[in-house]
């Protein structure tokens, strides 16, 4: 591989902006405002967390097998960027099929198209650093792709959030459209791929079938977490009821079951679904970096998934849309500030040391949020959570390229999707239920046991890089 050029590095990003203005508006503003007009307050976390669970189930399918298709692409365009286009041109409809939503139900089947389009792009799309970037450039590479992940933060929070309040969902849909096809233009014109010159001999199918097999290994650690979270939650209320009575016990039983359980989905899952959809015995490394991905993206994903309600419904924000926005911003803000200097760090002194600093300084700054009742403390704690944030993403995603296969690394680095889509249906589809049931009982409560849990996680995703080697350690 050649050396790359400042603009090369651009070009090869680029795309990762449109990728992200479309998380950084839809997740945190536009859909649970959706939500909230089609379903009754009390319930709003429940359905925003299957809505988001649902959706990321069909990410985690798609994106690994868009990247497992790319992989094998002979087109003349090359292997990435065929998929980029068509994906970008099926986000587009799908945008506007949310838009033209009037219940609750086609809201939620406008999504799972949706997901279905943005994996599309995003399988592949993963697999042009790994292609085109040499080996002592990417840690420079993966802070650019992290800066171009994290500005749309700070656009969403100038424009979307306003827009949003002011009940202009069009318009935020619209500012969306525009940043995929403008992203789609500058990636696929100013990348240059060679085209594979013959088709990869290994048969497709057996692989595609194990990528189906990532629902099987998500059913496993469901399965695992309900058994898991339903003991340890049961002992933990027995041994409270004498001395907290019972409704205090089942609080208690119901909150540590709830953490076991989070805990128990995120490591069995990993492991059931990467041992099926890859070889989790050959990459022992690489599946404990997706869980390492996964725990912390969760506690993240908490945060940015529920921002809105807790501001509208604990700091009572009236403009609670502009309010997430700002927040976001803030994050975004100590995101980027850190992103690339996390690079240069993770060439420098090893990626596991700063992924280790990251999830601590992570979940302090959740745990901070505790004692939140204004905002403030809100945007300190964002900023904590914003550095840990830009140093985690530049630092893992370039110990990932590194612990995959470099000639399947499309299919592998897909199967990381795991951990961020995961990463969703963990914090969205057990933190929803979670925040309405304790909210039931004391408002404002759900909220606090949600970031307790998911602090819990961003510490536990430092404990486990003791199982990572990286490449350079002795295996």
């Amino acid at each position: 591989m050649k050396r790359l050029r400042w603009y090369d590095h651009i070009a090869i990003n680029f795309y990762w902006f449109a990728q992200s203005m479309d998380s950084a508006t839809m997740t945190p503003i536009v859909l649970p405002l959706l939500v909230m007009s089609f379903v009754p307050a009390e319930v709003k976390n429940t359905f925003y967390g299957i809505l988001r669970s649902a959706g990321l189930i069909v990410a985690i399918i798609v994106q690994p097998a868009a990247g497992l298709l790319s992989d094998r692409s002979t087109l003349r365009w090359g292997r990435r960027r065929p998929f980029i286009v068509v994906g970008t041109i099926l986000c587009v409809a799908c945008m506007v099929f949310i838009g033209c939503a009037n219940s609750y139900l086609m809201l939620l089947a406008g999504v799972l198209l949706l997901q279905v389009a943005t994996n599309i792009s995003h399988g592949a799309l993963q697999g042009l650093i790994p292609d085109l970037v040499p080996e002592e450039q990417r840690g420079v590479a993966s802070g650019v792709k992290s800066l171009f992940d994290l500005l749309p933060v700070i656009v969403a929070a100038f424009t979307v959030a306003k827009l949003a309040d002011a009940g202009q969902i069009w318009a935020c849909l619209v500012i969306v459209m525009v940043s995929r096809v403008v992203g789609m233009l500058v990636t696929c014109l100013g990348v240059k791929e060679e085209p594979l010159s013959e088709k990869p001999q290994t048969p497709v199918g057996p692989l595609l079938l194990r990528i189906l097999g990532l629902l099987l290994g998500i059913l496993i650690g469901a399965i695992a977490a309900g058994i898991a979270g339903g003991v340890v939650g049961g002992i933990g209320g027995l041994i409270a009821w004498p001395l907290a009575g019972k409704e205090m016990a089942l609080l208690i039983g119901v909150g540590i079951g709830g953490l076991v359980a989070v805990v128990v989905a995120i490591v069995a899952g990993v492991w059931a679904s990467v041992w099926i959809g890859a070889d989790a015995r050959r990459y022992p490394s690489f599946t404990w970096w997706v869980v390492n991905r996964l725990l912390f993206l969760a506690g993240v994903g908490a945060l940015q998934s529920f921002a809105l309600y807790f501001l509208q419904d604990v700091i009572k924000l009236e403009n609670a849309a502009s309010g997430a926005g700002t927040l976001m911003m803030f994050v975004g803000l100590c995101t980027v500030i850190t992103a690339i200097p996390g690079g240069y760090l993770s060439d420098r002194f090893g990626r596991k040391r700063l992924l280790v600093f990251a999830g601590v300084a992570a979940g302090l700054g959740t745990s901070l949020l505790f004692f939140a009742t204004e905002m403030t403390l809100v945007i300190a704690c964002g900023c904590i959570v914003g550095v840990a944030v830009g140093i985690f993403m530049t630092a893992n995603w370039a110990l990932g390229t590194e612990l995959a296969p470099q000639e399947e690394a499309g299919r592998y680095l897909g199967i990381s999707n795991l951990a961020s889509g995961g990463a969703g249906v963990v914090a969205a589809g057990l933190g929803g239920p979670m925040a309405d049931y304790f909210n039931r009982y004391r408002p404002g409560l759900g909220y606090s046991v949600l970031f307790a849990t998911f602090g819990i996680c961003l510490l536990l995703s430092a404990v486990v890089l003791v199982k990572v080697r990286e490449p350079s350690s002795p295996q």
